[in-house]
């Protein structure tokens, strides 16, 4: 299977809020990705930080997230997009404000991986999209 984790997972992990031992519980054995997407988020996060100490602490957690295998974004990729785009418009909502999120969607969907995330109304309308939200995943998992 496979795991694509949202960037709000990472940082709550860079924040301290969660431990990678609590994103390694729910993924278990499974192999975790993370997309160019999170990359550029994290990035653009770090080069936003209010101080120098906060971008360094940024960028360090940027650059030990670069460890794990990254997923590309290809033609495939864009056809889903292009797709997930137009059934959520005609589903009457809007997905213009969602472009990253709707990347990430495309990208677990195109290789058949769960996504993790916190934010369950960012991704639930989105079809096909293997969702886990990391709050189901915990009392799933019967932690606390």
């Amino acid at each position: 299977m496979g795991f694509l984790i949202d960037t709000c997972i990472w940082i709550d992990v860079e924040r301290g809020i969660l431990a990678p031992a609590d994103v390694a519980a729910i993924t278990g054995a499974e192999p975790v990705y993370i997309s160019p997407v999170t990359i550029a988020e994290m990035k653009f996060g770090a080069e936003n930080a209010k101080t120098s100490d906060l971008r360094q602490k940024r960028l360090a957690s940027l650059a030990r997230l670069k460890k794990k295998p990254r997923l590309i974004i290809d033609d495939t990729t864009g056809e889903i997009f292009g797709d997930i785009a137009a059934q959520i418009r005609k589903d009457g909502s809007q997905h213009k404000h969602r472009v990253q999120d709707l990347w990430l969607a495309s990208q677990a969907i195109q290789h058949g991986y769960c996504f993790l995330t916190h934010n369950r109304k960012d991704f639930v309308d989105i079809p096909g999209l293997d969702l886990l939200v990391w709050e189901d995943a915990v009392k799933r998992a019967g932690r606390p």
